[in-house]
């Protein structure tokens, strides 16, 4: 799967999903779920705002002396006897991860849920070689089941299906027969994949967060499969955004403090795993090599630019857990593995204009997200730095170009825009019949296929006003 997750036009995608009742009750029950949980947590916690300064300021650190924070990382990673490679693009960190598998003669993978290899489409790499590759996070692998269906959520990925389907999705495809009981789902795909643990000739992980002073590769879980993929295959890949670093273990103890808080509501998640290099000789579980791949694909581009807060995204979703806009809609109308007000402005930044140059539109700019946004990251701020650069760069329709255009030549006469609101006041009382214009075409068709239009009684409010008073 890669970071484009559909073919269909975006408000195709949406008239999909808003059709789909079932998915639209799960996320607006999980986002007063997860929503609630993270503001009981936090204020447990204490001090919250305090906390997300913190955040904030060792994020913005972190970005303002990245290339000497990757340096030491890459210095203390080989120092522990792991091997590092820097991959500008996407297709230089495949080939490099595919470079091992054809050296190991792998024929088969295990994973634990990585956004940035979902954003690379290592997984279709590696299959390409003859090699099987296994998503061992239960939702991730719950998609790949179901024919790689496009995960709806960053920290949730199969949030649109219930346990009826998901019953009969393990039904049709790994012989399951027993009920649509969460415990037993998960006991039988526990049982039914811990084989390919222990057949594995490698494991790839994502990366939380590396620590650059020790050079360890830290991982954040609920599930304990990414223990099992980075101890018993022969060789762990760990894959990681360029962005993904912390200085110290003082700064991990509080980033991972509000990512648990925010992501899930709750202070820790079962697994915080630290992995500092190889197996060492005396000991008994580990991999005998490790490899780290550090991903670029853009980011330098995004940290030179005015979107470079961007980069302080821990990936908590926090933000989609409040979205009115992706409550409605859900997460595969993104078309997108990053979704909600992130995926809004991170998708166009990785993926380029062409493919999602309508996100930045999915926002009512209600500026919710600021509010949780654990490093304070200026999501509705940067969704419309996007929109004023697909104006400047003509992206957007001529005609909305023209509109706004017009409209901003009008608002700055008001002799004129005096006239053109009466006028318009007199012409609308005439068109609109029963709500609607006798032409719908544009936004506004758009806007009035939901709702309907007031009808007007051919003044404008300016009018309205003089002759009351």
């Amino acid at each position: 799967m890669s970071m484009k997750t559909s073919k269909l036009k975006f408000k195709e995608r949406i008239k999909v999903q808003m059709k789909d009742d079932f998915m639209r009750e799960s996320v607006a029950n999980a986002q007063t779920r997860m929503y609630t949980n993270r503001q009981i947590a936090a204020d447990k916690l204490g001090n919250w705002e305090q906390w997300r300064e913190m955040g904030m300021d060792i994020r913005d650190h972190v970005l303002e002396n990245l290339d000497y924070y990757l340096h030491q990382l890459s210095e203390n990673v080989k120092n522990n006897g792991g091997q590092v490679f820097f991959a500008r693009t996407a297709s230089d960190a495949t080939n490099y991860v595919e470079s091992i598998i054809k050296a190991k003669n792998a024929k088969k993978v295990v994973k634990s849920k990585s956004m940035v290899t979902e954003e690379i489409n290592l997984n279709q790499i590696i299959e390409r070689n003859g090699c099987e590759v296994i998503e061992t996070d239960l939702g991730e692998y719950i998609l790949q089941v179901d024919d790689c269906d496009p995960p709806s959520h960053i920290v949730v990925p199969a949030l649109h299906k219930n346990r009826y389907q998901i019953r009969d999705i393990f039904k049709d495809k790994i012989g399951y027969e027993g009920s649509e009981d969460p415990e037993e789902l998960t006991r039988y795909v526990r049982d039914y994949i811990r084989h390919d643990f222990l057949q594995a000739d490698i494991g790839i992980t994502g990366c939380n967060f590396a620590v650059a002073e020790s050079g360890t590769v830290t991982l954040v879980t609920n599930e304990g499969n990414a223990r099992l993929a980075t101890s018993l295959p022969k060789t762990h890949i760990a894959v990681m955004g360029m962005e993904r670093i912390v200085p110290t273990f003082e700064e991990l103890d509080i980033v991972i403090s509000l990512l648990c808080r925010s992501a899930v509501g709750i202070p820790l998640t079962g697994y915080v795993t630290a992995l500092t290099g190889p197996r060492e000789e005396e000991h008994l579980d580990g991999p005998e090599e490790f490899h780290l791949v550090i991903v670029d694909n853009g980011r330098s581009d995004i940290l030179g630019s005015e979107f470079r807060d961007i980069l302080r995204c821990v990936r908590c979703a926090a933000c989609v857990n409040t979205c009115p806009a992706y409550r409605h809609i859900g997460g595969q109308s993104y078309g997108s593995i990053y979704s909600g007000p992130i995926g809004a402005v991170l998708s166009p930044l990785l993926g380029g204009y062409d493919d999602f140059k309508d996100l930045p539109y999915a926002c009512s700019l209600c500026r919710a997200c600021h509010d949780v946004c654990p490093v304070k990251i200026p999501l509705s701020d940067l969704l419309l730095k996007h929109r004023q650069k697909m104006g400047e760069e003509k992206i957007t329709p001529f005609a909305e170009r023209a509109a706004v255009g017009a409209f901003n030549i009008i608002n700055a006469h008001p002799l004129l825009w005096d006239k053109t609101v009466k006028i318009g006041a007199t012409v609308a009382s005439g068109l609109i019949r029963n709500g609607k214009l006798p032409l719908q075409m544009g936004a506004i068709s758009e806007w009035t296929e939901a709702r309907d239009l007031p009808q007007p009684d051919g003044q404008s409010f300016r009018s309205w006003f003089k002759n009351r008073n």
